[in-house]
């Protein structure tokens, strides 16, 4: 595995020349007006609702209400110096009940398109950050081949309107969120708990990718590709036991989507793990053609790495996991520093990570499409976020991007998780990522400590020295 080298520092604290420096949301998480021009209910919608599903009750409305704010808030990363914005776009909102075009809906990213590019900041779009339209459940979801194919005719939509401006496409966010959060876990919508319907969701998704990227080939020259979330995985001792544990969850967490993807084959040994699931039985004729054609481009989100060790617990198999085949792995502490979402801080992992991909995939152009940090971000009495963890955590990270640069690694951007705080799925809005606090009630925009010191940073297109 791949270390810091020790002059990693001194080498250089500059990244390349047209480096791309940005900040990210989604659309559920940030745009509020569930119910304007025309938006219908997405699967996230109906599961605020499911009393206990989300801390404290909390719903996409008003979120930090962006639909209404986009305005103010691209003066906002323009003040940052944001080079390049990455947004997801709403499904129901473009395609309301996965049904005819909603122009009004459309006419929201065809704005905030034109006003990201007025400002000179790229506009980088996801099409599916996890709001599938809640009819397309009823009829089954990602569990229903039918989804990858309606997905398709909604990419086409927003591909053939936003094509001719957008510098950069992401197919999917996070498809292993989507999938085992989603249908085994039930942790995340729909809430559904079945490791069958979360292998169905696993392939039935990559397809979609599939059949958006060719979509998206046909109606747009931007480069296109898809993000996962992606940890280094290793054992907590090289027992056999935990070895294997380490191997499954690996497959589980990063190989199942990057082997379909980049090398047109799931994993023999993935594969086998999931057999039990009906795996085999979903792989129709062409299906990892379609599944495998190239990118050019995979987003990167990462959070921590994983130490494992094999089960201890008999009792851990019977409760809903998303680790299907892995039951009762257990997840280590590690000794490093954690956020508030208990979520450890490991820079060197980020560059582990990064390296490990170039030395498999060396043709392949990365980004960093996530990372970031939850901490409390309590205004003070003048009216400052002083986020010193937040800032220490964003150096951290930025020195391991340019320690896999330095490396070789053809990494060409970097968008901070989140722009703004926001909706944390279902942690509520207890749990602030943002460089730019949110006061919920008020929706007053305050730029933290750490928000100025990423602006210092993209204006020297580097680091200071220590």
């Amino acid at each position: 595995m791949s270390v810091l080298p020790e002059s990693a520092q001194s080498v250089s604290l500059s990244f390349p020349t047209g480096f791309v420096w940005g900040a990210a949301t989604a659309s559920f998480q940030v745009e509020g007006a569930t119910t304007v021009d025309g938006r219908t209910d997405s699967i996230w919608d109906e599961f605020c609702r499911r009393p206990g599903a989300v801390v404290n009750g909390d719903t996409g409305d008003p979120a930090a209400d962006h639909y209404r704010r986009y305005e103010s808030d691209i003066e906002l990363m323009s003040s940052l110096g944001l080079g390049a914005y990455r947004f997801s776009v709403a499904w129901p909102r473009v395609r309301p009940d996965a049904g005819p075009v909603n122009e009004p809906g459309l006419d929201f990213y065809d704005r905030l398109v034109d006003g990201l590019l007025e400002a000179g900041i790229a506009p980088y779009a996801t099409l599916y950050h996890w709001d599938l339209p809640q009819t397309l459940q009823v009829e089954g979801g990602w569990t229903s081949r039918e989804t990858p194919y309606r997905f398709a005719e909604y990419a086409e939509t927003v591909a053939e309107r936003l094509g001719d401006r957008v510098a950069g496409w992401m197919t999917l966010n996070e498809p292993w969120c989507a999938a085992f959060l989603g249908y085994a876990s039930g942790r995340h919508a729909p809430g559904v708990t079945s490791p069958t319907a979360a292998v169905a969701a696993v392939h039935h998704l990559l397809l979609g990718h599939g059949l958006a990227m060719e979509r998206i080939r046909a109606a747009s020259a931007a480069p296109a590709g898809i993000t996962l979330n992606l940890f280094p995985v290793h054992p907590e001792t090289d027992s056999k036991a935990d070895a294997e544990t380490a191997r499954r969850v690996d497959g589980l967490q990063n190989r199942v989507f990057l082997d379909p993807i980049l090398r047109g084959e799931y994993p023999a040994d993935v594969l086998a793990d999931l057999t039990p699931y009906g795996l085999p039985d979903l792989i129709k004729d062409g299906d990892l053609a379609v599944i495998g054609a190239p990118v050019d481009l995979l987003g990167v989100n990462y959070y921590r790495a994983l130490l494992v060790g094999s089960p201890t617990d008999p009792d851990a198999a019977g409760e809903p996991t998303e680790w299907i085949g892995a039951e009762g792995a257990r997840f280590l502490d590690s000794g490093h520093p954690r956020t508030e979402m208990g979520w450890e801080v490991q820079p060197e992992g980020l560059a582990e990570l990064l390296v490990d991909l170039h030395r498999e995939f060396p043709n392949l152009p990365l980004y960093v499409t996530e990372n970031g940090a939850a901490y409390p971000d309590e205004l003070s009495e003048s009216g400052k976020v002083v986020d010193h963890d937040r800032i220490a955590f964003l150096d951290g990270h930025l020195r391991a991007s340019l320690s896999a640069i330095e490396q070789g690694v053809d990494l060409r951007g970097y968008f901070y998780w989140s722009l703004l705080d926001n909706l944390e799925w279902a942690e509520g809005y207890a749990k602030r990522f943002g460089l730019v606090h949110v006061d919920f009630q008020t929706q007053q925009r305050t730029p933290k400590e750490s928000a100025r010191w990423y602006a210092d940073v993209i204006a020297r297109n580097g680091l200071p020295a220590e």
